[in-house]
């Protein structure tokens, strides 16, 4: 997964159907991203760019790249002496990067119950089933789940919506289906109501749904924070 963009709501600008390959830089930016808004970067860690960069099977190069990237993003702090720290995200950041996504990904929905083709509506129904199956199967489910969202995202046809949605998505962990399986079930009974309200064209049920896909999400990201940060200060 670090090799592609596989948000679980991540939405790609491209129509084919094709993850979009990374750059080095691009790759270990977005895995180093992830492990801090999932918490397996705590606040104050150190990066070893070495260490990365053996990871990665890469130079120092595109590692240092990146942490100046994170750093912009106020994730991490490059010093010249101390090297790469990293900041972290606290429970009320992560509110915040749900609440945008949420009603980014609303808006979204809704457009696309609005304007979605029969052609698109086929493709999202045929990717909900796969999902499922794999999720039944025990399979990895990642890269389907981001072409389901993908493709309701490009139905709302408004590139721009697409770009901030992206951008947006950036801030929200990839591997959050692994730290939460348990959510998994209600993601599926949320999809399945979403492919409902596309098909009635139901945009405002569309809308309500897709925000409230969010709101557990956020909640459960939230509090396994707070507990990373409250065992780490009770030691």
């Amino acid at each position: 997964m670090a090799e592609f963009d596989h948000g679980p709501w991540t939405v790609g600008e491209a129509e084919d159907e094709t993850p979009v390959r990374k750059t080095g830089r691009e790759r270990v930016g977005e895995t180093l991203r992830d492990r801090i808004l999932s918490g397996d970067l705590a606040p104050n860690a150190r990066i070893d760019l070495d260490a990365v960069a053996e990871e990665f099977g890469t130079s120092r190069t595109p590692v240092r790249e990146a942490c100046l990237s994170l750093a912009q993003e106020g994730l991490v702090r490059v010093a010249q002496r101390s090297g790469v720290t990293v900041i972290g995200v606290s429970p009320e950041t992560i509110m915040e990067n749900f609440t945008l996504m949420a009603a980014l990904s609303g808006v979204a929905g809704q457009w696309a119950a609005e304007r979605i083709t029969p052609r698109q509506l086929l493709r999202v129904r045929e990717l909900h089933r796969e999902i499922r199956v794999a999720v039944q199967s025990g399979d990895d489910f990642a890269t389907l789940n981001w072409l389901f969202h993908r493709e309701i995202n490009k139905a709302c046809a408004s590139p721009r919506l697409q770009s901030m949605l992206g951008d947006a998505g950036r801030m929200i962990p990839r591997r959050f289906f692994d730290l939460f399986p348990e959510h998994v079930p209600c993601s599926m009974d949320e999809h399945d109501a979403l492919v409902g309200a596309l098909a009635r064209g139901d945009g405002a049920a569309a809308r309500q749904i897709t925000e409230q896909h969010f709101e557990g999400a956020a909640q459960l990201l939230s509090a396994h924070i707070n507990s990373l940060s409250s065992s780490a200060s009770a030691n």
